[in-house]
């Protein structure tokens, strides 16, 4: 869970810094304007699966400012039982500032993230539960997917922003024996510096499929020996990609809920991202059911 303050500044931060006198920084940026946005991973996934009629669970940690974000989740009726409140911390929040030429300064503090959120695996019904492990407290995403083989749950991992962090030996224990390994392009070559394996011994780790995001490229899923190419749902303008894949995932856990084979999911999780990166934001999109199947027919048609 987290908070996102998006700033502008009107001008290219390199007018304001000389080069001469890095080693000496000091600037000020004076914004025209800042937007916050409800985000973390896990109320970003929520929120589209809720969209897709979902119900999902929360498992993560928000700090003392947690009240708008619950506020938030009750207006959109996902429950926030499974959510952790640090009152020592803040929720985790990156601040970012943007440039007339695109380019971002960021800080990010971790915040209520450093801690575990604490899921109470004897609680679940390990039949009737589909978890994802997705970018948040590292000793989650070390642990969750030993509980949830021990336990025989179905679950995802999504090790995404939080790759770098996690060692090899992490990355190979939480991959063997996931259901479905999900990451972008540029993750999955990560995975494979990391641990040394060529990709067929990481395929062959994991149980069901592997699926390779690829940004305005698409999507790729591996079954076994099966590769199914997943195009791009055409979107009415592209204003924003943070969050599509998140969006994606949302759809893609909706899908796999209701019994649908993972490649029809992928397809769905493409539509739910075409919507996505039409707003600014990562929990703004909307769609109905009508327009959510003419483009799942158009994206169909290509598959």
């Amino acid at each position: 869970m987290a908070y996102d303050r998006i700033m502008t500044f009107p001008d290219y931060f390199m007018n304001h810094i000389i080069p001469e006198k890095l080693h000496v920084l000091n600037v000020s940026f004076q914004i025209d304007h800042v937007a916050e946005h409800f985000g973390g991973t896990a109320g970003n996934i929520a929120y589209s699966l809720k969209l897709m009629g979902g119900e999902p669970l929360i498992t993560a940690s928000i700090g003392h400012d947690y009240r708008r974000y619950f506020d938030r989740l009750d207006e959109q009726g996902i429950a926030s039982d499974g959510i952790r409140i640090i009152n020592s911390e803040f929720t985790a929040g990156a601040m970012i500032t943007t440039d007339k030429a695109d380019n971002q300064i960021t800080g990010f503090n971790p915040g209520a993230m450093k801690y575990s959120s604490q899921l109470d695996f004897d609680a679940v019904d390990a039949g009737d539960t589909l978890l994802i492990v997705s970018p948040g407290n590292l000793d989650d995403m070390r642990l969750y997917p030993a509980a949830c083989k021990m336990r025989g749950i179905r679950y995802i991992f999504d090790p995404g922003q939080s790759l770098p962090a996690l060692s090899a030996s992490d990355l190979l224990d939480a991959i063997t024996g996931c259901a479905i390994l999900m990451v972008n392009d540029y993750e999955f070559e990560l995975i494979l510096n990391k641990t040394g394996l060529k990709k067929e011994a990481i395929f062959a780790r994991v149980k069901e499929a592997v699926i390779i995001t690829m940004g305005e490229h698409g999507s790729q899923v591996s079954e076994g020996d099966r590769l199914t190419s997943i195009g791009v749902a055409k979107a009415r303008a592209v204003v924003d990609p943070t969050g599509c894949g998140d969006a994606y995932r949302g759809a893609f856990l909706r899908a796999l809920a209701d019994g649908r084979g993972i490649v029809e999911a992928a397809a769905m999780g493409s539509v739910c991202a075409s919507f996505a990166v039409e707003r600014h934001g990562t929990q703004n999109h909307h769609f109905t059911e009508d327009e959510f199947q003419a483009r799942l027919r158009q994206l169909a048609g290509g598959i």
